[in-house]
């Protein structure tokens, strides 16, 4: 089997949202599962995040947010990704998501929704399944 390494997380809260409680949850929990966790802190615009994912090079990114902003901001995240030719990095949602949302939010990639009471262990199941090998390979 191929050396592999650590899966690297990017932890965003996008937006005017100043509850990072849940986010720091998330953050501490794939660190506790073996994951590289870079956490960016509150009031996070898209071009921050975008930027952090490629200079930290990760292969997932975790957005949270309470603000009720989704449909406005990650739009702009997905699309400055693409700009960025960055189409191998897993991104996921969580925080306050509306129902009727989540189709348009898929539509956009992003692979997952987490709401309000999802699981710890649902969400390292879903990142470790959803990144993409090839980007953990490494040359020995």
């Amino acid at each position: 089997m191929a050396e592999t390494r650590p899966i690297r997380v990017l932890v965003a809260k996008p937006g005017l949202d100043g509850h990072d409680r849940g986010a720091k949850i998330i953050a501490r929990a794939l660190r506790d599962a073996g994951m590289e966790v870079i956490y960016t802190g509150i009031r996070q615009t898209p071009e921050m995040i975008v930027e952090a994912a490629i200079q930290e090079d990760v292969d997932a990114i975790l957005m949270s947010i309470l603000s009720g902003a989704h449909m406005a901001i990650f739009p702009k995240v997905m699309d400055l990704l693409k700009q960025n030719q960055v189409d191998d990095v897993l991104v996921a949602a969580g925080g306050i998501l509306p129902d009727e949302d989540i189709p348009a939010i898929k539509a956009l990639g992003i692979k997952g929704c987490f709401g309000p009471g999802a699981p710890l262990e649902t969400i390292i199941q879903f990142v470790r399944t959803n990144v993409q090998a090839d980007r953990l390979a490494v040359e020995v």
